[in-house]
């Protein structure tokens, strides 16, 4: 990631420094350079003459990996900066540790802004999506190179801010696979072509693309595809947690996404996994998928409305946590702006960000992304297929947490009247936690338990 940013900085026609403490690194680094089109970057193979060759005030970027090393690497560069220098950090960080190293920073009188780079390597390269998040003077600093180096989309103007809701996408696109090979008993040649199709309409996105792509990939060891050969075990690096956490501190449902994340979980636990499989081989879970007789073609159709529908629920609750955390920041993001910012460049770019964006143009104080007329109207069409792919899945054994979640999500939100009533009833009776009434205002509580006792006698 790194080397490939400094490269697009470097071919924009901005002349780049670039430092690593494995000197190989920097040495490959400017070989590529040279490679490239003779572009304008200079290695160096130790802290101090690298902060020394930056032009005053110095702007320094660095990609490493979050936590202890982000705060090793500035304690290493700090003692050769001098006040008014910046460091950038552009990997991805809990926003709580930018925060903190902002204000140690300015104690030294230099300056810090954290910002994410999203889109992989080649996004890197080639232009990624970039979320600046800080001081607006450091901001200033570095916004022509940004400008030009992060993704440029048409109509749309330079893509710099991205979110870790991408878990949620990824997760509703293994399902829908998981579906269509389990239970439609689809080919990775039949997966193929209808993930390619599905690139061409409503779905159309970097994430169905290159899943398309991975179902036509032979295995360049041995026979068969390579898809299959992939062990079942998800790693992640912490921005999926930290967006359930930032959702749980603000009171705002993101069970997509919580769901998504506790996908990974289990998928760690394989050998686990395993052994349950043997315990619970005996009931006839394989002889329900074995015995499952389904119209092919109208699986996919129904999975196709299921994996979108779904998608909206992942975005709704993701810009709901979005504009709760701005609320209470007083940052005055605008949602439609950065659904517009996210169509090039990132991992969640896709033409679905299109209609976001339009639904908060028509109202930008759009409650939830499920009640915009248009979204509103996908999903009324969309319903019923997703529930029988949902009910398909459970009677077939087959888990589809992200869009078993996502419906329940959509059913919570459309009722007017959920249980909640029982809940807080019985949090009254335990512990006198009062509850309000459909009737009159104010705050009640009721001797439920005195009451229960008496008429039993």
């Amino acid at each position: 990631m790194g080397q490939n940013l400094a490269l697009n900085i470097a071919e924009k026609g901005f002349p780049i420094s670039v430092y690593n403490r494995t000197t190989s690194k920097v040495d490959e680094t400017v070989e590529r350079a040279k490679r490239e089109g003779n572009l304008p970057l200079y290695g160096f193979h130790d802290p101090e003459s690298f902060v020394n060759s930056i032009q005053k005030p110095r702007v320094i970027v660095m990609l490493v990996k979050a936590g202890a090393p982000v705060d090793d690497t500035i304690k290493t560069l700090s003692a050769y900066m001098e006040k008014g220098d910046c460091i950038i950090d552009g990997g991805n960080e809990w926003y709580e540790n930018t925060e903190r190293r902002q204000k140690a920073m300015l104690e030294k009188g230099l300056l810090y802004l954290g910002m994410g780079v999203s889109g992989g390597e080649e996004g890197a390269r080639n232009g990624p999506s970039m979320m600046p998040g800080g001081s607006f003077e450091v901001y200033k600093y570095i916004e022509d190179i940004l400008l030009k180096v992060a993704a440029q989309v048409p109509d749309s103007g330079p893509c710099m801010v991205h979110n870790g809701i991408e878990y949620g996408d990824m997760q509703l696109i293994a399902e829908a696979y998981d579906v269509l090979k389990s239970v439609g008993k689809l080919s990775n040649e039949e997966l193929h072509k209808v993930f390619t199709e599905w690139n061409k309409g409503e779905l159309l996105s970097f994430l169905v693309e290159i899943t398309a792509d991975i179902f036509g990939i032979k295995d360049d060891k041995g026979e068969g595809y390579l898809v299959d050969k992939v062990l079942d075990k998800t790693g992640m690096k912490g921005t999926g947690k930290w967006t359930v956490q930032q959702a749980a501190d603000l009171s705002i449902a993101a069970p997509t996404i919580a769901s998504s994340l506790d996908a990974r979980f289990l998928s760690g636990l394989k050998e686990e996994r395993v052994q349950a499989a043997e315990v619970f081989k005996s009931g006839g879970f394989s002889d329900i998928l074995s015995e499952q007789v389904v119209d092919k073609e109208k699986l996919i159709d129904d999975v196709r409305k299921a994996l979108y529908a779904s998608k909206i629920c992942s975005y709704a609750q993701g810009m709901n946590l979005i504009r709760a955390k701005s609320v209470e920041k007083g940052w005055g993001l605008k949602l439609g702006e950065l659904a517009r910012i996210w169509k090039g460049g990132c991992i969640i770019r896709a033409v679905f960000l299109d209609r976001i964006k339009k639904a908060y143009d028509r109202n930008p104080e759009l409650s939830n992304l499920l009640v915009d007329p248009e979204f509103a109207k996908e999903i009324i069409e969309r319903q019923t297929a997703w529930r029988r792919v949902v009910c398909l899945a459970v009677s077939s054994g087959v888990s589809t947490p992200g869009m078993s979640s996502s419906l329940a999500y959509f059913d919570s939100y459309r009722r007017e009247r959920l249980p909640a009533n029982l809940v807080q009833a019985q949090r009254d009776y335990f512990g006198a936690h009062t509850y309000e009434r459909t009737d009159m205002e104010g705050s009640f509580h009721t001797e439920w338990f005195k009451i229960a006792r008496q008429s039993k006698y």
